[in-house]
């Protein structure tokens, strides 16, 4: 899988590991720093959310563009920067919304000029003959990279607001965000102060004054629990911009725009108007599909963070929690990365001894670990977040091998029938969360008494949802990445690059405003609402197949 590819890939491996790191330690707490900080209703944290999201992909379409006419790694470099600026910015506490919305428009700008235009010298690296057979397994190595980040991220975010709040005598309970900040808006009328102060008296014993006093203290700890975590996401650009800076010799060939390829006098592609017409045709029915996709693969930081949060567990027996625990998770994968290079064909004598090794000392570390949990331990509804990306580490080796399987049989899938397939299955996995959904209230029926439900369902339905949905998701995205990045015309990569963004940007606009039904309807309606525009995108799909197959080999 990693044999044979140049270096230049492994420096924007790990660049974009770093800003993804840093993006999804934001994606981990988004709606829950806006329900803490400002006590914001589900409905309006999806308005901010839709815009949020929309900007930061939308804005690569424009850092595209501006990157073909000046260079790609001045704009990434620029990119970084401003991304560096914004998580800054969210980190200071006490800050009022304005500030707060500038933040995030400093961090969607920075993406921007980062994002796509990464891709774009990725792409450029396997333009050279002897790589061009890499070209699809090396972008599923780099999304790899972005989901290595991404699972660490939930991680990083918890911990810190778990410490923050312990300094204050104080731990997380899901319960009250909600309900602090109705009870400080109408102290005199709120009609749950009884509930209300038993959890106080839960959180401070012997040290409870008086609500008042409680609710500000617990409002302001968590919130700068959050504001902790962007400092961390801050910090990690700056190791995106040390290796993307510090190792330029291993990409700089592929850090060129086409009008300078061709004043080289180098070989250049040459398309006729009609075939520049066809792939941006085939390209532009693409996006439109993968719009449906963004919009119900990002409810994992909107109305699936509400579930996780609202009607999950909220403690778990000893065995589940191995999944929620940092050391315990890693211990697990230590054992079962060492199980594989035992029995692995392919790995012979030092490489089967190391997996050995390996193994015992994840078997060790999970035995200890394991014998500190308690028979009811409490886990965060943010941790939810990190199944997906590590899914995705473990399934992406997976899903090439099976290709790999299919192309020898001359039976493997065009890029749009991929696509095609993983929306079908992104509408089944939505299924699931349909069926679970039926016997729970709706969401505005909870609100008023802190959103929690008292029928809390298994952590493993929300497991075995992004499970199902990490599986669609290889069937898309990496597989649009490579398929952009191969059809685009050569004058219009980081602008067709941008559009792909683009298209993410309406999609993520369109998971915003799922708020809207989810604030209203009930939560199986929801969830029903996203099965359907799921198999309606994938029947779109495989009803232009055979235009698109036919325009990406024009």
């Amino acid at each position: 899988m990693f044999k044979g590819h140049p270096k230049g890939l492994y420096v924007l491996f790990f660049s974009n590991m770093g800003e993804r790191f840093g993006y999804y330690t934001m994606m981990a707490i988004f709606a829950l720093f806006f329900e803490a900080k400002f006590g914001m209703s589900i409905q309006n944290v999806g308005f901010v959310w839709s815009a949020f999201l929309f900007s930061i992909y939308f804005i690569p379409l424009f850092g595209g563009m501006l990157a073909d006419k000046i260079g790609y790694s001045k704009i990434i470099t620029t990119g970084i920067v401003f991304m560096f600026i914004g998580y800054g910015m969210m980190a200071i506490p006490g800050q009022a919304q304005p500030f707060i919305y500038i933040s995030l428009f400093v961090i969607a700008l920075g993406t921007g000029l980062f994002k796509g235009n990464l891709v774009v010298i990725l792409g450029n690296l396997y333009e050279e003959q002897g790589y061009k057979k890499m070209h699809s397994a090396a972008f599923n190595i780099f999304y790899m990279g972005i989901n290595i980040g991404a699972f660490f991220a939930p991680y990083a975010a918890t911990s810190l607001r778990n410490w923050l709040l312990a300094r204050d005598g104080l731990f997380y309970n899901a319960k009250l965000p909600g309900m602090i900040h109705q009870f400080l808006n109408n102290p005199d009328t709120y009609e749950h102060i009884g509930t209300l102060k038993e959890l106080a008296i839960q959180q401070l014993g012997d040290k409870f004054t008086n609500l008042i006093d409680f609710c500000t203290l617990y409002r302001d700890s968590l919130s700068q629990g959050y504001n902790a975590a962007f400092a961390i996401a801050s910090i990690s650009i700056i190791g995106s911009l040390f290796i993307f800076r510090g190792f330029k010799k291993y990409y700089k060939k592929a850090d060129y725009i086409h009008s300078q390829k061709r004043e080289n006098n180098e070989n250049t592609i040459e398309l006729t108007p009609k075939q520049v017409k066809d792939r941006v045709f085939a390209l532009l029915m693409v996006f439109l599909v993968v719009i449906f996709f963004w919009m119900a693969f990002h409810q994992n930081g909107y109305t699936l963070t509400w579930f996780a949060k609202n009607y999950t567990a909220g403690a778990v027996t000893a065995i589940t929690k191995i999944f929620f625990d940092i050391w315990a998770f890693l211990s697990l994968i230590a054992v079962i990365i060492g199980i594989v290079f035992i029995i692995g064909k392919n790995f012979k004598g030092k490489m089967k001894t190391a997996g050995a090794a390996l193994s015992f000392l994840g078997a060790v570390i999970l035995f200890i670990r394991y014998n500190t949990f308690i028979e009811t331990n409490p886990i965060a509804p943010e941790l939810f977040q990190s199944f997906n990306p590590i899914f995705v580490v473990f399934l992406t080796p997976v899903i090439l091998v099976f290709f790999s399987w299919l192309n020898k049989k001359g039976k493997e899938p065009s890029p749009p029938k991929k696509m095609g397939i993983g929306m079908m299955i992104l509408g089944m996995a939505w299924i699931l969360m349909t069926i679970v959904a039926f016997s729970q209230q709706s969401p505005a029926s909870l609100e008023i008494v802190g959103g929690v439900s008292d029928s809390l369902v298994s952590p493993y339905w929300l497991i075995s949802m992004y499970f199902w949905m990490t599986v669609a998701e290889l069937f898309i995205s990496p597989m649009g990445l490579a398929f952009v990045a191969k059809v685009s015309p050569p004058k219009l990569r980081g602008t067709m690059q941008g559009g792909w963004l683009a298209a993410t940007a309406v999609g993520n606009m369109l998971s915003g405003l799922v708020g809207i039904p989810y604030s209203h309807l009930e939560l199986w309606q929801t969830f029903g609402l996203l099965v359907l525009t799921s198999f309606i995108a994938g029947g779109l799909m495989f009803f232009m197949l055979k235009k698109l197959e036919k325009a990406a080999s024009s």
